[in-house]
């Protein structure tokens, strides 16, 4: 099986057409890229008890959203050890590999989801999972740059364009799947009609002489809810919100996709070259910065030009993974309250959907793009430009909040989309930069190496906007309590304000259901909670545009011999 599986028996004959590997390369990226819609999770993942709301059992969004973080981690790692590996056995093998690796890794989450195992959600998803995302991303990419040496941009563009696009699919699909193993929990009646009890922040009803927990939706939770829903009271407990069941289908059907279009790769001879092409002189290309040259793996780690290359794509992946984790949750906290007959869980939905499609056309345009104007140019419109980009966020946050027009949403939608063209661009940007710098005879397991970058940005992006964010929920509890009159706040939770910790442990105080008994004419705070993420943010991208004008080309010791 390793024989048919290895390298020699996929070396393609003499005349053989080199555009029919891309529609491979593109098929394994479309599967692993559906990573990118891991914020269609968030909801159902922290309501398995609830279903309709958070239940005192359920797991926070911060204990899923780091999930998507460790699965990124493993992507860098897998990468750098299998970039050298693939050199040696083949895109097929590696294919195959990441097929096992990421079909079998959502089962094992799947199972974790059903027994409500945290850890094997972390061990399936995360770490297997994400080896198989690593295994699956490096495989095309040093492939099309050998076929396309002639267009190193536009190949890196389309081998990493099926990645961005990954979410296009994925998310419909993840919806659609946890709308149709949806079982709505029982519903007891509105609050006025149902006898609550608060014990230690959790409610409860009593029936035949049994206390059963319940959570309680308000008028300012029915657009949160996955399938529409009465407000009132649920019995936690009872229902299912479908994702279980949608990780099973989902790892059969990308292993089985993965397997048939590993079967399908082919490699160049090593003599092979385009025809009618001669490769560049470095006199010819000096204004791009691209040599003619090669430089070994182990040699590249001894060069600055590998480490600045290294800040460049962490501040530039950083910058838009944290967001991407979050992508659907922040949508709909930042508009689904001050545009609540717009912005519902399906409108978030179809935004996870679009950042997918902008990331998807950012990876071909801008690679391709960078084939005419250099990557060093490249990367400093993708930082420039982001840096107002991401401080424009907060801006019609602000706005919305305090004048509740389409506009402000029109102004985030056009600004995110943007971003996400830049950073899907930096990632099929990223190996043609390399192949510049340091040649295309090792250019798959030096890429292998700086993705490495990534699992540091796939920490500190998620980490920096769940970090931020949650300072800022308990700021806005905090002073949203300030303006309640305790007999309201006693009447609404059956609590007083001495247990506000426990209630808010419990997620039965939030946002939200504080705003139902706020004074008239309080700002829901909802919507500012990411602000100083975004700046944050910018920060980043300042980081990553000094280290790219500082890029210059490798020094002449560290080429191999002609």
């Amino acid at each position: 099986m390793l024989e048919f599986l290895s390298r020699e028996r996929i070396i393609a004959p003499p005349g053989f057409n080199r555009w029919k590997v891309p529609p491979a390369s593109i098929a394994i990226h479309l599967c692993i890229g559906s990573v990118y819609a891991w914020s269609i999770y968030n909801p159902p993942l922290t309501r398995l008890y609830g279903v309709v709301n958070s239940a005192s059992s359920d797991w926070s969004l911060q204990d899923v959203t780091w999930i998507f973080s460790v699965a990124i981690v493993f992507l860098g790692l897998a990468a750098a050890l299998a970039g050298h590996w693939l050199d040696k056995v083949g895109p097929r093998l590696m294919g195959t590999a990441a097929a096992v690796l990421w079909g079998g890794g959502y089962l094992i989450g799947g199972l974790g989801i059903f027994t409500h195992q945290l850890w094997l959600l972390y061990f399936g998803y995360g770490v297997l999972g994400g080896c198989g995302l690593g295994l699956g991303y490096v495989s095309p990419v040093s492939t099309l740059i050998k076929w396309f040496p002639d267009r190193r941009g536009m190949a890196t563009g389309m081998a990493i364009m099926g990645f961005g696009g990954g979410a296009m699919i994925g998310a419909p699909l993840k919806r659609y799947f946890i709308q149709y193993f949806y079982d709505a929990p029982e519903y007891l009646g509105t609050v006025d009609h149902v006898n609550l009890i608060t014990k230690a922040g959790r409610r409860f009803v009593e029936r035949a002489g049994e206390q059963l927990e319940v959570v309680v939706v308000g008028a300012n939770e029915l657009a949160g809810m996955l399938v529409a829903g009465p407000e009132g009271v649920y019995v936690v407990g009872t229902g299912s919100v479908g994702v279980a069941e949608t990780f099973l289908v989902l790892g059969i059907l990308y292993f089985i996709v993965m397997v048939i279009a590993s079967f399908s790769y082919r490699v160049p001879a090593d003599d092979w070259q385009p025809e009618g092409w001669t490769p560049p002189r470095d006199d010819d290309s000096a204004s791009k910065m691209m040599t003619s040259h090669n430089v070994d793996i182990e040699e590249a780690m001894k060069t600055p030009q590998f480490y600045k290359l290294w800040v460049v794509l962490c501040m530039n992946v950083s910058a838009g993974i944290g967001v991407l984790g979050v992508a659907s949750t922040m949508m709909s906290e930042i508009f689904g309250t001050t545009l609540p007959g717009i912005v519902d869980g399906a409108f978030a939905a179809i935004y996870v959907s679009m950042i997918s499609v902008f990331n998807m056309l950012g990876r071909f345009i801008w690679a391709s793009f960078s084939d005419y104007i250099g990557r060093k140019n490249t990367y400093w419109i993708f930082f420039a430009l982001g840096i107002l980009l991401y401080c424009s966020v907060p801006f019609a946050a602000q706005q919305v909040s305090a004048n509740p027009a389409v506009a402000w949403l029109v102004l985030f939608y056009a600004a995110t989309m943007i971003i996400f063209t830049m950073y899907g661009g930096g990632f099929a940007t990223i190996p043609a930069y390399l192949a510049d710098v340091f040649g295309t005879k090792y250019v798959g397991g030096i890429h292998g190496r700086l993705l490495t970058a990534w699992s540091t940005a796939g920490v500190v992006g998620p980490l920096a906007i769940t970090s931020f964010r949650e300072s800022a929920v308990t700021r806005a509890i905090t002073d949203l309590v300030s303006k309640i009159d305790p007999a309201d706040f006693q009447a609404h939770y059956g609590a007083g304000l001495d247990q506000l910790s426990q209630l808010v442990s419990a997620q039965t105080v939030t946002i939200a259901s504080l705003m139902e008994i706020a004074p008239a004419g309080t700002i829901d705070p909802t919507s500012s909670l990411y602000n100083n993420t975004m700046y944050l943010m910018a920060a980043l991208l300042c980081i990553g545009l000094v280290a790219n004008a500082t890029m210059k080309p490798v020094d002449n010791k560290h080429y191999l011999p002609d």
